[in-house]
C-alpha cells in the first residue's frame, strides 16, 4: 500500500480545517489521503456521507490538485476507528474541536488518547500555522523524544523551513545528577555546570539528525525556565510544534506526558505528538 495520511472528519469546522492540513501533508509526502468518519448512530450516516464527507473530499482536491483521495465510514467510537486506521498511516490528522464545540471535551476523549495509544505520529490542528515560521522541536532527551527529533527534522526538510530545537530545564523538576559521587545539592547550586550539561544533552540529541538532514538549518536553544510555559510561548512563533508522547519521567502505560498534553490544549499552532518504540 502507498504511504497514507489519515484524517478524521466529524462534520465540525475544525475537522474540515484538519482536512486542509492533511491534504497539504499528504502532498508534501507524495502520499495518498484517506478521509475517515466514525459513526455510532445510523441516523447520522446518510447526511455525513452525502454532505460533509463529499465536501471534505472536494476541499482536499482543491488544496492539493492531483492528490489521490479516498474516504471511508465505519461504525464505532471515533477513538477506536481512528486507532485502527492509524496502523496504516504515516500520519494521522485530527482537529482540535469537534461537533460539540467543546474543544477540551473532544481533546480529552479522542485526541489525547489517540496521541498516547494510536499508531504513528498524530497531528492536532489548532491555532494558526504561518508557513514561513520554523518547526519547533521540544527536546527532552528521552527515547520517545529521539523519535520526535527525527520526525521534526524530516518535517522541516519537507516544508523548507528552519528547525528550532528547544530544551527547557530547571532545578526543581527532575534534576539531572552528575557523574561520580558529586554532592546532590550541587545540582541546584552549580547552575553553570548544570546549564552546560543540558546544553550537551540538547546537542547530543540533535546531532544524529543534523547529519541525516544536512539541508535543514538548526537553531539550538537550551533555556532555564518552566517547561510548559516556555514551550507554549515559543509556539507563538512556530508553524508546528513536535513533541514526544512521554518525557523523561514517563513510563509505558501512562496516558500522555503533561508537556504534550499542555501543547495539545494550549499551543498557538498545530502540534504533532510522536510515539517512539515501546
Amino acid at each position: 500500500m502507498k504511504d497514507t495520511v489519515i484524517v478524521g472528519v466529524d462534520g465540525s469546522p475544525s475537522s474540515l480545517a484538519a482536512v486542509d492540513a492533511a491534504a497539504r501533508e499528504a502532498a508534501l509526502r507524495g502520499a495518498r489521503l484517506r478521509i475517515v468518519h466514525a459513526y455510532s448512530r445510523p441516523a447520522d450516516l446518510d447526511p455525513m456521507v452525502h454532505g460533509v464527507l463529499a465536501q471534505a473530499e472536494q476541499r482536499a482536491r482543491e488544496d492539493a490538485p492531483g492528490l489521490e483521495v479516498d474516504r471511508t465510514v465505519a461504525s464505532g467510537e471515533a477513538l477506536t476507528v481512528l486507532r485502527s486506521e492509524s496502523r496504516q498511516a504515516v500520519l494521522t490528522v485530527v482537529g482540535g474541536r469537534g461537533r460539540s464545540g467543546v474543544g477540551d471535551l473532544l481533546l480529552g476523549s479522542t485526541a489525547v488518547q489517540l496521541a498516547a495509544h494510536g499508531h504513528g505520529p498524530l497531528l492536532v490542528v489548532r491555532g494558526r500555522a504561518e508557513p514561513e515560521e520554523p518547526v519547533l522541536l521540544a527536546v527532552d532527551g528521552s527515547p520517545t523524544g529521539n523519535a520526535a527529533a527525527e520526525f521534526a527534522f524530516a518535517e522541516a526538510g519537507l516544508r523548507g523551513v528552519p528547525l528550532v530545537a528547544l530544551h527547557v530545564w530547571n532545578t526543581w523538576s527532575e534534576p539531572t545528577p552528575y557523574e561520580g559521587h558529586a554532592d546532590p545539592m550541587s545540582v541546584v547550586v552549580d547552575l553553570d555546570r548544570l546549564a552546560e550539561r543540558h546544553q550537551r544533552l540538547l546537542a547530543e540529541t540533535v546531532a544524529p539528525w543534523r547529519d541525516a538532514f544536512p539541508g535543514v538549518a538548526v537553531e539550538l536553544r537550551a533555556e532555564r525556565g518552566r517547561v510548559r510555559h516556555t514551550l507554549l510561548e515559543a509556539s507563538r512563533t512556530a508553524q508546528l510544534v513536535v513533541a514526544g508522547a512521554r518525557g523523561r519521567g514517563g513510563f509505558t502505560g501512562m496516558l500522555l506526558g503533561s508537556v504534550s498534553q499542555a501543547l495539545l490544549y494550549h499551543a498557538d499552532c498545530p502540534v504533532t505528538v510522536v510515539r517512539g518504540e515501546e
